[in-house]
């Protein structure tokens, strides 16, 4: 027999008044119409209009999980960061994703995989936002609008376009090395957990006394690489649209938790200034001879989200969320992105989506920022001191937390990007990596993506490859004749 005690709680409206009847509506009589006054209905059904929210531009569909960062390594003389001290221990979530389908999209997609992660340190939060991928298609953000349109619909069928696509890619020679990546066999995991994770834009490490150092954070799976070909991710697609999700929520809640071993590259401002290519570039990576990756810990994703909305959805990652030991770069792609990530969020979630439970610093939290809409956090400080500086014992800053100057000024101006870069030999020495059967690979889901791409586009497209190298051109006509001989 239910006791009063393990009664269920009583139905409120979100006012919190007690609902007597959440069966019927108000109607005139028993067969009569809904009357307006039905507070009850409308509230459910206001509500009901706005459960979504505008899905996110760009790695709309995402899986995520809580987790913890372990720092068993030793950089303590390259940087003060807190979380990056030897023994740390930092709670942390993390976003997988794809880049350009729309919320029902599957997962199983040729695509770049977003790779975001937020660290609650005890300094503030700490957001590194990056790929699967070490590198992208374009290293200026002038350019990156263009770029994501070309992976949207066509403003007039309403349809992904592959002219667009490698129409935009055979016009920007940059794109070649991540290009290269997206048609091998990583271009498709099997799972967010056999994949790698990069931050891939160049950041920064600084120590209390000044020094700094470039730094760039690599996560290596440590569940194995396993890929799919398009073949195999077609039928996994015809069986479930959500393969990753289905994976990574699975692993955890067996309590198979997934790690990744965490690496970082370092290298010295001289070295930097004696480098034959710029170190800021996205669509490049150091050379792994010449800056050994060090391994400094490892990340584990161990919870799963008790809410995917609030936890996941609502989750919001900036690269403008660093903290002290932790700077910036130079890098073009990196600076676009600290404004339009935060800026992104302010648009989708509202003024205070840093202040939202998934979002909010673990650490005290005081600034000036007060009003606005969605304005639901209580004000913790004295209601006089709404400015700065007061008299009032208003949140003032600290300059012990300076970061140290980064001295790279020069004469302002739209410098060419593209002026005497070479963009064709680390997509070379990738791909003189592959073996034949992976070169195979690479030709075929090339020639599947470009079937019923303009001549002229894909041969300028296969005239790029081909100064990557002779054989990845003639393998990619070699692909395209045998799908369309008419080519």
């Amino acid at each position: 027999m239910t006791t009063k005690e393990t009664l269920p709680p009583r139905l409120t409206t979100t006012a919190g008044a007690p609902v007597a009847d959440n069966q019927n509506s108000l109607t005139a009589g028993l067969r009569g119409p809904v009357l307006m006054q039905d507070w009850q209905l409308i509230e459910k059904l206001a509500h009901q209009n706005r459960e979504r929210i505008p899905e996110r531009v760009v790695h709309a569909k995402g899986w995520g999980a809580h987790g913890v960062l372990r720092i068993t390594g030793d950089i303590s003389h390259l940087t003060c960061a807190a979380a990056l001290q030897p023994g740390a221990e930092t709670p942390m979530i993390a976003r997988f994703s794809t880049v350009a389908g729309e919320m029902g999209a599957a997962d199983h997609e040729r695509d770049v995989r977003g790779f975001a992660l937020k660290f609650y340190t005890q300094e503030g939060n700490w957001d590194l936002v990056g790929n699967n991928t070490p590198v992208f298609f374009v290293r200026d953000p002038m350019k990156f609008p263009d770029f994501i349109h070309t992976q949207k619909r066509h403003p007039r069928t309403n349809l992904r376009s592959t002219t667009a696509m490698w129409d935009f890619w055979s016009l920007t020679p940059e794109s070649l090395h991540q290009v290269t990546m997206l048609f091998s066999d990583r271009g498709l995991p099997v799972s967010p957990v056999h994949m790698n994770g990069y931050g891939s834009h160049a950041y920064s490490l600084w120590t209390s006394g000044g020094a700094r150092v470039w730094v760039k954070f690599h996560f290596k799976t440590r569940q194995g690489h396993r890929h799919y070909t398009n073949a195999e991710a077609r039928e996994v697609v015809g069986r479930t649209r959500e393969g990753y999700q289905e994976a990574l929520f699975g692993a955890i809640e067996a309590g198979e938790f997934p790690q990744w071993t965490v690496q970082v590259q370092i290298m010295t401002q001289p070295q930097a200034e004696a480098f034959p290519f710029n170190p800021f570039d996205l669509t490049k990576v150091w050379p792994h001879a010449e800056f050994p990756p060090i391994e400094i810990g490892v990340l584990e994703l161990n919870r799963n989200p008790d809410n995917y909305f609030t936890e996941i959805e609502q989750l919001a990652f900036s690269p403008s969320n660093v903290v002290r030991g932790i700077g910036h770069s130079p890098d073009r792609m990196l600076q676009g992105r600290i404004f339009s990530y935060a800026d992104a969020h302010r648009y989708r979630l509202g003024t205070h989506y840093e202040a939202l439970p998934v979002n909010r610093p673990r650490c005290p939290v005081h600034h000036y920022h007060k009003d606005g809409a969605m304005r639901f956090f209580e004000n913790a400080t004295n209601p006089d001191a709404y400015y700065e500086p007061n008299s009032f014992d208003g949140p003032r800053q600290d300059p012990s937390f300076a970061e140290p100057l980064l001295d790279l000024q020069g004469p302002a101006g739209r410098f060419d990007h593209r002026d005497s870069i070479d963009d064709f030999t680390q997509p070379r020495a990738l791909f003189l990596l592959f073996d034949q059967a992976q070169k195979a690979r690479l030709f075929d889901n090339i020639a599947e993506s470009m079937r019923g791409v303009p001549a002229d586009i894909a041969e300028r497209q296969i005239g790029l490859f081909q100064q990557v190298h002779p054989e990845f051109g003639a393998g990619v006509c070699a692909a395209l004749d045998e799908l369309d001989p008419q080519f």
